[in-house]
């Protein structure tokens, strides 16, 4: 199947949106890029300004790659200032991608501590582990497992997928999840912050992965997660509009308190408005890849 896109009002650029950071288990063989999506094997490419694909439909990839967000619009919302206009010239197309939000959820709990590489081997560790193989164009794709099943693994089965610490707090998660402690489904409609808070009773949820399951799962545009790359180009690049004792402070050393976490993320959606997570995103992939490219 094909879509075809206005490069006017519907940019996109593939490569840029499953590229970024905020997906995992995405493998790129030749031009196409493979996965399973809600238990789904497809693949997708790009050429110019048509998507081919197999295994879903038009609409499911039209919701999948959110190709109904007014991206135009929300460029010019959050393009403040000429850094980031800078980055959305370099990336211009990329998206947020609407994920699952129980492999979301146990995605970026696994990505604690972790680069973009280990976090890859977690998931798919995992997922080969306790998931089901469907096999696309020879290539060997899985399942991800359900609350139901991690909740009945064992830690030690856990801590073979090279876990570590994080075993522990995937497998009572799963079970807070399993049992319907926290309805993940029911976040998207609570505001943000009370949608937050209910994450982080979780185990292993902080503040980052808090935010990186709302903006990336539950359709909270405003998120903002800060890590080591989004807090380094705050404090480098918007420094005036923050407490300089604060700034100076931060720049000193790796982490951020929570106090500190959200005095960043409050800053970011006040300056950067309801689409916040779009501008992380952008500004997130423009530092990452400055930096490698040094």
């Amino acid at each position: 199947m094909k879509i075809t896109l206005n490069p006017t009002t519907t940019p996109f650029n593939l490569d840029y949106t499953l590229q970024c950071g905020q997906v995992f288990r995405w493998e790129k063989h030749g031009d196409w890029w493979y996965a399973i999506v809600a238990k789904k094997a497809t693949k997708i490419r790009q050429t110019s300004n048509v998507l081919e694909f197999e295994g879903v439909d038009a609409s499911f990839i039209e919701k999948c790659f959110r190709l109904h967000d007014p991206l135009p619009l929300i460029l010019s919302k959050i393009s403040r200032d000429a850094h980031i206009r800078n980055a959305i010239q370099n990336f211009h197309g990329l998206r947020l991608v609407r994920q699952d939000p129980w492999e979301c959820l146990i995605s970026y709990i696994c990505a604690t501590y972790k680069n973009i590489p280990a976090i890859q081997n977690m998931i798919g560790n995992l997922s080969r582990q306790f998931g089901h193989e469907i096999t696309l164009d020879n290539h060997s794709l899985y399942t991800f497992p359900n609350p139901t099943t991690l909740a009945k693994a064992n830690i030690t089965e856990l801590t073979r997928c090279k876990l570590g610490f994080r075993a522990k707090n995937v497998h009572e998660t799963a079970k807070k999840v399993d049992t319907q402690t926290v309805r993940l489904a029911e976040l998207e409609t609570m505001p943000y912050e009370a949608a937050k808070n209910e994450l982080l009773k979780l185990p292993g949820v902080g503040e980052k992965v808090a935010d990186c399951v709302l903006l990336f799962s539950l359709n909270k545009l405003e998120a903002f997660p800060v890590d080591v790359w989004i807090k380094k180009t705050i404090l480098e690049n918007y420094h005036e509009y923050l407490n300089i004792a604060f700034v100076q402070k931060a720049l000193k050393k790796k982490s951020l308190t929570p106090s500190e976490y959200r005095q960043i993320g409050s800053f970011a959606r006040g300056y950067f408005g309801e689409y916040a997570g779009y501008a992380q995103q952008y500004l997130f992939h423009h530092e990452r890849s400055v930096c490698q490219a040094v």
